[in-house]
Formats: structure tokens, C-alpha cells, sequence
């Protein structure tokens, strides 16, 4: 497949809108092929910019240039008035902004923002129950003590703090919280939880449960893309092995799980059948998290291969059948996304992290960008 070809379809959608975004940021669509913006009072707003830098490295077009840096500008005022960033999505929101700002043109301001966001993730850090609390107040009564898997994608912001500044005080959190998540979130099949309550005083454990999933023992297929990808970079990072072993295990339980063309339903025990909804954001997830891991596996390692032909297959799949095509008129790039399909909320619809999931796939599979989840250098 021509990688270049695609990526530049999506170049004359992204140019589209930013002239029709106008400096706010797109969140979900709701049928009617137009994204709801949204004004830095969402988790996803780093997505758009993730989006406009990776069409920056690989068009070095001046206007999407100009948009990035905008938006960089955005997420600071964001951070100084720590606006709606009471949750653990601080990871999500400065790691494809201003952390990669920094990457892409070692812009200091950028540096500096993505370093203040560390710190205020890090206010999420529980000692008692060792755990970085997901949502809500400390001592919350529904989530004073509660993970979700997709919080394993905001790590990276902190190993990165650690990186930079020589202070091993943000990895070491990252550390305990990811090896938690390894333990408690993950079953012995591979399959997952999206979230898991522990004792907020005691760290006790109590139960594994979903909130966005069809049954709390279910295995929500964004949240296993979230944890092949998440405990991919945590290797990548601390280099401990069964990070490693863990991000293989739940690949391979992804790949089991998905239908003929390789778009995974949006959890593995919905029923899978025609009208139920997909989830083409989960497998555009899953398809960067298994490109990563497979640039940890050694050459001789059969699994390689297996994951880097899967990641490739399902990206050919959702581009033949999911991509928009350069569209100038719908505005989003792969469609049957899925939002909160037991809420009804955009349950087969245009989701921006989608979007940019996908252009990292292309861009990773073109040899280009790997995405701002790390440093170039390690």
C-alpha cells in the first residue's frame, strides 16, 4: 500500500479544518459527519494537535505549522488556569501538544509546559492506595480508589519528566502505577478491565468493573488497545520484561478477538453481528501499540513479524473501508468510530483520537513519525 498517498489524503482534510476549526478543537461527530468543538473542556483536545503536528513533520506546510504552534499557545493558557484538568487525561492532553512541540522543534516554552503538566498529573498520585486517581476529587466516594486502563497512555508524560529533569521521583510513581495496572486490570487470558476500584486508605483490592464497556467483566476493546500500547511504552521506558510479556499477551488476545476485516467491535463480548457497533478508533490504537512492540522483539522472534503484518492488514482494512478519503466535506478521517456506546453517546461516529491514531499508524508505517509518546533519541 502507498502510505504517502494516504497520508496526504488526510493533509487535505486536516487543511479543511483548520480553516473551519478556528482555533477550537474537534471532539466526537453525531451522524452527521461534522465534529462537535469544543474549547479546552475535554480530555481529547491534544489529539487535534497531535493530528497538525504530525501533518507538520510530514508536509512542513507554514499554515499547519502555524495551527500547531497555536494550539501549543492554547494548552499553556489551559495549564495556568488549570482549566478542566481535574483527571488523569493531563497525559493524553500535553504529551501531543506541548511535549511534542518540544520534540518537533525543541521549543523550550513547549518543554517547560509539558514539564508544569507533569506536576499537576502527579497531584494525582494516591499514597495510601498507590495509585494515580483516575477522575474526580481526592476521596471521592465513587472514584477515590479507582484506575482505568486508559490511563497507562498518560505515562509516558511522566517517564518523559523523568528524562529530562534527572528526577526519578516521576517515573517511580509511573513505575508503581503501571505495575499495578499489570496486576489488577489485566486477566490471566489476556483479556482485560477497563477499570478496577482498590480501598482509597488501604490500597486493598475490591473489583474490577467498566465504564464504558458491556458488562464490567467484559473486555472493552479500546481499553485493550489502551493497554497494548500503554505497556509497550512502559517497556520502552523501564525496560522491565514483563511489561513487555504483558503488552504481547494482550495483543495477541486482540488479534483472537476481531472480526475478518480486522476492525474490532466495540467490546469483545457485545455481540458480534451485523448492526452491532465498531470500533475503528480501538484497532487504529491497537495498530500503533503493536508497531511499537514489535520494534522491541527481537528479529528471530516469530511474534514480530505476527504483530508488525497485523498492524499493517488492519490499517490496509480500515483504509479501504473506514477512510474518508481526503474528504473536504465530512471532517473527520475513519469512520465507525465508537464514543460511549452504552450512553448513547456517538456509538458509530467520527472520534478525533481516532483520527490521529490512525495518521500515526500511516506515519509509523511510512517510516516517518513514531507519534510524541518518547524522545526521538531513546
Amino acid at each position: 500500500m502507498n502510505w504517502s498517498a494516504t497520508i496526504e489524503q488526510t493533509l487535505l482534510t486536516t487543511k479543511a479544518n483548520i480553516a473551519r476549526f478556528q482555533g477550537q478543537f474537534p471532539h466526537v461527530s453525531h451522524g452527521d459527519g461534522k465534529y462537535q468543538l469544543v474549547n479546552h473542556t475535554d480530555w481529547t483536545e491534544g489529539f487535534w494537535a497531535g493530528i497538525l503536528w504530525l501533518s507538520y513533520e510530514y508536509s512542513k506546510d507554514p499554515d499547519i505549522h502555524d495551527a500547531a504552534v497555536q494550539s501549543v499557545r492554547s494548552f499553556q493558557e489551559r495549564l495556568q488556569q488549570e482549566s478542566h484538568l481535574q483527571h488523569h487525561d493531563i497525559g493524553f492532553l500535553y504529551s501531543l501538544s506541548a511535549m511534542a512541540g518540544w520534540i518537533v522543534e525543541q521549543n523550550e516554552d513547549a518543554r517547560q509546559t509539558a514539564l508544569q503538566a507533569a506536576d499537576l498529573l502527579l497531584k494525582r498520585w494516591r499514597p495510601s492506595a498507590q495509585i494515580i486517581q483516575a477522575w474526580g476529587p481526592e476521596g471521592d466516594p465513587e472514584n477515590g480508589g479507582r484506575i482505568i486502563i486508559d490511563c497507562l497512555m498518560n505515562l509516558p508524560l511522566l517517564y518523559w519528566a523523568s528524562e529530562q529533569t534527572g528526577d526519578p521521583h516521576y517515573a517511580a510513581i509511573a513505575r508503581i502505577h503501571a505495575d499495578k495496572s499489570r496486576r489488577f486490570l489485566v486477566r490471566g487470558d489476556g483479556s482485560s478491565y477497563h477499570t478496577f476500584y482498590f480501598d482509597p486508605q488501604t490500597g486493598d483490592s475490591i473489583r474490577g468493573g467498566t465504564h464504558q464497556g458491556f458488562r464490567d467483566g467484559s473486555t472493552w476493546s479500546r481499553g485493550q488497545a489502551w493497554g497494548i500500547y500503554g505497556f509497550a511504552l512502559a517497556y520502552r521506558y523501564l525496560r522491565e520484561p514483563y511489561f513487555l510479556d504483558t503488552a504481547k499477551q494482550l495483543a495477541r488476545y486482540f488479534m483472537d478477538h476481531v472480526p475478518e476485516d480486522l476492525v474490532a467491535y466495540w467490546d469483545f463480548d457485545a455481540p458480534q453481528q451485523p448492526g452491532e457497533p465498531r470500533d475503528s478508533s480501538a484497532s487504529a490504537i491497537a495498530a500503533c501499540g503493536m508497531l511499537e512492540l514489535a520494534q522491541h522483539l527481537d528479529e528471530s522472534d516469530p511474534e514480530r513479524a505476527s504483530f508488525q503484518e497485523f498492524a499493517e492488514q488492519s490499517v490496509i482494512s480500515m483504509a479501504n473501508s473506514y477512510f474518508t478519503a481526503g474528504s473536504t466535506e465530512e471532517e473527520g478521517f475513519l469512520r465507525h468510530g465508537s464514543y460511549f456506546v452504552r450512553g448513547g453517546i456517538s456509538p458509530d461516529d467520527f472520534v478525533i483520537w481516532g483520527d490521529y491514531f490512525f495518521l500515526e499508524a500511516l506515519m509509523r508505517l511510512d517510516g516517518r513519525s513514531p507519534g510524541y509518546w518518547y524522545e526521538r533519541s531513546l
